[in-house]
C-alpha cells in the first residue's frame, strides 16, 4: 500500500481510498501520511497478537481439567476417521491410547441408545481442531481462530472509531488474562468460540458501517460474519443468544434505515441462519436422538432463578480478575449513552456520530449482556470454592464486544493522532501486564503449575 486519498462518509467517519502501486508520487502529502499511519496501526495490532502468541507458546501444554481430555478424545477420534461416535471397543481402545480413563471409554463420554459412545460436549470444536491435530500443530488451533478475531476486530474498530481504533480493540482482546488462559489450552474450545464470535461481530459491524463500500462487498462480509457466529454456536450451543442478537440488530437497522443492508442482502443473511438451525437440529436428531437433545444427561446442566443472587455476589470478582477491560467497556457504554442524551438534537456530523455510536454501543452491549445473562442463573458457578479459571470460561464469548467498547473509550482522547496512539499503547501495555499476571495466578490457584 503506497498512497491514498481521504474522504468523509455521510456519517462523518473518514476512510482511505487506496492508490494503485506505483502511483504514490501522485498522492497528496496528507494522503501519504494517512497511509503511513495505517501501517503503524497494523503494526501495533500485529505486535499485540504476537505478544499473546509468545506468552501462550512459552508455557508447556498440559491438561488442566477433565474437559480437556474429553475434547482431546473427540479430536483424535476424528483424525482416525470416526466423525461421530465409537463402538465400545473403539472407545476403550482410544481411552487407553490417550491414557484417559483406561479401564473404560474416555471421561465425559456418554452411551447413546444404539450402544455407541460419543462425547457429551457440544460437537463443533472437534471439526474445527481435527485438521490441526492431523498436522501435529494442535497448539496453533486456538491461535489461528484468535487471528481471525483480531482481523475482524481491527477492520470493524478502524471503520467505527477511526485512527488507532483497530490496534486498541485488538490489544484489549489479546491482553485479557482469560484470553491468555484459554488460548493456552489447545484442546479446549473456549478461546476458539470466543474468537469466532469476535471475528463475526467485527465482520458484521464493518458491513453495517462501511457505507462507501459496494453492496457486494458488504453482503459477503455480513454473510461471513453470520457464518462465524454460526460456527461459534455449533461449538457451544448457548452462543445462540449472540447469534439472535446479531439477527435482531441487522433487521432493526434495515427497518430503521440505519445504513441497513438491502432487502435481498438481509434475506441472504437470514437464510443462512435458517439453514444452520435446520442443520444442527438434524445433526442432533441423528446423533443424540432428538432435535433439541445434546450429550448431557438430564439434570447434569441446571439453571435456576435462585442461582442469580449467589452468582451476582461471586462472579464480579472472578470477571474483574480475568478480564479487567470490562470496566472500560462499562464506562464506554455509559459515556456513549450520556453523550447521545446531550447531542441527540444536534444535526450535522456531530449528531450523526453520537447516534451511530449509540446504535453500535447498544448492539455490542446486547450480545455481551445476553450471554452473561444466560449464565447468571447457572447453578454450577455458585460454588464459593470454585477458582476463577473454572468459572469465567462461560463468560468469555463476550470479550470481543467488550474489546470494541473499550477501544471506543481509549481512543476518545482529543488532540493529535500521536497522543491518541500513545494513550492506547500505554493502556494496552498496562493491561497486558495485568493479563499475564492473571494468566499465571488463575492456574496457580487451580493447582496447575505452569512450567
Amino acid at each position: 500500500m503506497s498512497g491514498g486519498t481521504t474522504s468523509a462518509t455521510n456519517d462523518g467517519a473518514e476512510h482511505v481510498e487506496l492508490v494503485l502501486p506505483g502511483h504514490a508520487d501522485r498522492a497528496a502529502p496528507g494522503a501519504r501520511r494517512v497511509i503511513r499511519l495505517a501501517w503503524v496501526e497494523a503494526a501495533l495490532a500485529v505486535a499485540a497478537f504476537a505478544v499473546l502468541c509468545a506468552v501462550v507458546l512459552s508455557v508447556t501444554p498440559q491438561a488442566a481439567e477433565p474437559d480437556d481430555g474429553a475434547y482431546r478424545a473427540s479430536i483424535v477420534a476424528m483424525t482416525e476417521g470416526h466423525f461421530l461416535s465409537l463402538s465400545t471397543a473403539q472407545a476403550e481402545t482410544l481411552a487407553r491410547k490417550l491414557g484417559d480413563n483406561p479401564a473404560a471409554p474416555p471421561n465425559q463420554w456418554v452411551q447413546l441408545g444404539d450402544g455407541r459412545w460419543i462425547s457429551e460436549k457440544d460437537p463443533g470444536y472437534p471439526f474445527l481442531a481435527a485438521p490441526f491435530e492431523k498436522l501435529g500443530i494442535i497448539r496453533l488451533a486456538p491461535l489461528f481462530y484468535g487471528l481471525l478475531a483480531c482481523l475482524g476486530l481491527f477492520v470493524a474498530a478502524r471503520r467505527w472509531l477511526g485512527r488507532f481504533g483497530g490496534p486498541a480493540a485488538v490489544g484489549l482482546y489479546c491482553s485479557s488474562g482469560a484470553a491468555l488462559a484459554f488460548a493456552w489450552r489447545d484442546h479446549m474450545p473456549t478461546f476458539t468460540d470466543a474468537s469466532l464470535i469476535a471475528a463475526g461481530t467485527g465482520a458484521l459491524l464493518w458491513a453495517m458501517l462501511a457505507t462507501e463500500a459496494s453492496f457486494r462487498r458488504r453482503s459477503w462480509a455480513g454473510l461471513a460474519g453470520f457464518a462465524a457466529l454460526e460456527l461459534a454456536t455449533f461449538v457451544r450451543y448457548t452462543n445462540i443468544v449472540i447469534l439472535c442478537c446479531a439477527a435482531v440488530s441487522v433487521i432493526a437497522a434495515w427497518r430503521l434505515r440505519k445504513a441497513g443492508p438491502p432487502l435481498a442482502t438481509l434475506c441472504s443473511w437470514l437464510a443462512s441462519l435458517v439453514v444452520f438451525g435446520a442443520g444442527v437440529a438434524l445433526f442432533d436428531d441423528l446423533v443424540y436422538g432428538g432435535p433439541l437433545t445434546t450429550g448431557y444427561r438430564p439434570g447434569e446442566v441446571t439453571f435456576a432463578l435462585g442461582a442469580i443472587g449467589p452468582n451476582l455476589r461471586l462472579m464480579p470478582a472472578h470477571l474483574l480478575r480475568a478480564m479487567p477491560m470490562l470496566v472500560l467497556g462499562l464506562i464506554a457504554l455509559a459515556w456513549i449513552t450520556f453523550r447521545w442524551l446531550i447531542l441527540r438534537r444536534r444535526g450535522g456530523e456531530v449528531g450523526a456520530a453520537a447516534r451511530r455510536d449509540l446504535w453500535v454501543g447498544i448492539t455490542l452491549a446486547a450480545s455481551w449482556l445476553a450471554i452473561w445473562g444466560v449464565y447468571s442463573p447457572y447453578t454450577w458457578t455458585t460454588d464459593p470454592t470454585s477458582v476463577t479459571v473454572q468459572v469465567v470460561r462461560f463468560y468469555l464469548p463476550a470479550i470481543g464486544a467488550i474489546a470494541l467498547l473499550g477501544a471506543w473509550l481509549v481512543t476518545r482522547i482529543p488532540g493529535r493522532a500521536w497522543l491518541s496512539g500513545l494513550t492506547s499503547a500505554a493502556v494496552i501495555a498496562a493491561l497486558f501486564g495485568v493479563g499475564v499476571w492473571s494468566f499465571y495466578a488463575m492456574y496457580a490457584a487451580f493447582g496447575v503449575r505452569l512450567r
